[in-house]
């Protein structure tokens, strides 16, 4: 039996489906389970919507454990936009971000960085 061309249309049409729905399927579950979850504290130093194509909300903040110490920065994504105007209207003061952490994301459209955002507290001076 002959293959015809309309057979391998529908076998490479299937393939790119099923290949589809793969990649949605993984990106829903690297997205909804989280490799670690914890707060981090600090000074909110930056926030930006990035991207081109892909817009995300990315910030910096900055932690100070000691006294003249250098200070180390925790880079961050913010997905919810509801977190990323309380983000927002905190920047340049001390906070604490409750973040997860989600590993193995395929790509950068869905943020710059493996921690994501889900709540900021302010910190009383």
């Amino acid at each position: 039996m002959p293959i015809t061309q309309k057979k391998i249309f529908l076998g490479l049409a299937a393939l790119l489906v099923t290949v589809a729905v793969i990649f949605a399927l993984y990106i829903t579950v690297a997205l909804s389970w989280s490799y670690s979850k914890g707060e981090r504290a600090g000074f909110l130093q930056k926030v930006s919507d990035k991207g081109w194509i892909c817009k995300t909300w990315e910030g910096e903040l900055s932690l100070v454990a000691l006294p003249g110490a250098a200070p180390e920065k925790f880079l961050f994504t913010v997905r919810d936009e509801t977190v990323a105007k309380q983000v927002n209207a905190a920047a340049g003061k001390r906070v604490t971000l409750a973040y997860e952490q989600h590993k193995g994301l395929p790509t950068s459209c869905l943020g710059d960085t493996d921690y994501f955002v889900v709540g900021v507290k302010e910190i009383a001076p």
